[in-house]
């Protein structure tokens, strides 16, 4: 079989796509995911896919973030029509992150059309829109952890639990060639151990001869989630109590909102926080926890005991869920002491952009980052400390206090992910990729593997194919 990396490689931590064709000319496509964080470059990159979505016979898809997702309306709009299997969490996500991906979509290439009639250019058309993304939702079919089941008669496939997010999946492909049977596990991104919503990442793995792993945090280690507790308890005293100004905290939509949410909780019900309220302004998020809220069997014990305790545990009385555009910008005036929550993670897009417009010069305001921002976003060039930011094509100074909590990442550290590969015999793995990290995590993360006992190491290159 032969095997092409087509996005998170090379260096690149989003666009997620590996192609794999069988000997008997069959193609399974390992997620469709978009480029995300590089300016007008993006536009380009997520329409160059390296394959033709006619000749795609399966789609199998790891989880819902748009970097792993969010180019599947855009290849049905291309002729895709080929079955699209996850778990049944991953597809209830699916089902409103693409059509919020659509809607933004629509949105910027409007305003970038006026941009272009001022200078007398034909206007551009989306990648695709929110009606693509509902129309792509029928391509979906569902199955549960641990089972396999047949996609053609000689490759059969199972998801495996990562904790990343909700539904989120390793992939194992068993492929019969040649009277012999290749297994192949593909990670996908690996989540956190001892987390306080989701279950830990399974260690119910087979033993794989090819293994393609993320290395988001390959050369990284994360504080305990305990500690990050305690910072953020004290973040937000700091914040809201001693600076008296709003804590805005730009949270991922699908998993980060939701633990920032839950933490915020635990903390409120023990008393242990100032007396402010609470806004998760995100619509995108708003919908996603009514789907958490559904997938209990994805929870850890711990989460199910607070439920049973508490009933919701992503709402108490000083927590507000804003859906409106009229809402969101009345917190613009708003000038009490407060925590925003919203989307997205890497500042590139969504209503926390314009909260950053409104607040980023005032120096009472704290910007709190939770997770990864690619080196190109303007999440990024925030928390590096520039000086001077664009924000919708204007120049902002950044006078805000900066803080940053690591431990609420979705992704495994290095030491994670040794602990989750850590039931596999490296002297069995025939070969192992090395994608989704930036050159420095790639690099450090091979060391530790072949530290480790793992030989035959790679760090794939951008539309590389190698023959298994």
């Amino acid at each position: 079989m032969k095997l092409e990396f087509l996005g998170a490689s090379g260096g690149e931590v989003t666009g997620s796509k590996f192609l794999i064709t069988t000997v008997e000319g069959n193609k399974i496509l390992l997620d469709c995911g978009m480029y995300q964080g590089k300016g007008l470059e993006t536009d380009s990159m997520n329409r160059d896919l390296g394959f033709d979505p006619r000749e795609i016979d399966v789609l199998l898809l790891s989880h819902a973030h748009i970097d792993h997702s969010g180019l599947i309306p855009y290849i049905y709009t291309l002729g895709f029509n080929g079955k699209i299997y996850c778990t049944s969490a991953t597809r209830d996500l699916c089902s409103i992150m693409l059509a919020d991906s659509g809607k933004i979509q629509e949105a910027d290439i409007y305003q970038f059309n006026k941009k272009r009639a001022r200078q007398n250019l034909p206007p551009v058309e989306p990648i695709f829109t929110m009606k693509d993304a509902h129309e792509s939702m029928k391509l979906f079919f569902t199955s549960p952890y641990d089972k396999p089941f047949d996609i053609f008669p000689n490759v059969s496939v199972e998801f495996k639990d990562t904790g990343h997010i909700l539904g989120g999946s390793s992939i194992v492909l068993r492929i019969r060639e040649n009277n012999k049977v290749k297994t192949l596990l593909y990670t996908s991104d690996v989540g956190r151990y001892n987390k306080k919503i989701l279950k830990d990442p399974t260690s119910n793995l087979p033993q794989a001869d090819y293994i393609i792993c993320e290395s988001t945090y390959g050369n990284r280690l994360h504080s305990t989630i305990e500690e990050a507790e305690e910072q953020l308890m004290l973040i937000v005293k700091d914040a809201c109590a001693k600076r008296r100004g709003k804590l805005i905290i730009p949270s991922f939509a699908i998993g980060r909102s939701q633990e920032i949410i839950y933490a915020l909780h635990r903390l409120h019900k023990e008393k242990n926080l100032p007396d402010v309220e609470i806004f998760v302004d995100s619509p995108l998020a708003v919908s996603a926890t009514d789907i958490y809220r559904l997938h209990r069997e994805c929870f850890n014990d711990e989460m199910n005991e607070f439920i049973d305790e508490v009933s919701d545990p992503f709402g108490f009385n000083k927590l507000h869920y804003i859906r409106t555009i009229e809402d969101s910008k009345k917190l613009n005036i708003y000038n009490k002491p407060c925590v925003i929550i919203s989307a997205s993670g890497m500042m590139e897009a969504g209503r926390v952009k314009h909260h950053l417009a409104n607040n980023i010069s005032n120096p009472r305001t704290t910007i709190l980052s939770v997770g990864y921002c690619a080196p190109t976003t303007l999440g990024a060039r925030i928390m590096r400390g520039d000086k001077t930011v664009s924000i919708f094509g204007n120049k902002y100074k950044v006078k805000a206090h900066l803080e940053s909590i690591d431990s609420y990442s979705g992704h495994a550290d290095y030491l994670e992910l040794l602990q989750y590969l850590s039931v596999q015999n490296p002297k069995k793995v025939k070969k192992f990729f090395v994608v989704h990290g930036d050159d420095e995590s790639r690099e450090g993360f091979k060391e530790k593997l072949e530290e480790t006992g793992f030989k035959k190491v790679s760090l794939p290159l951008h539309k590389e194919s190698v023959k298994l």
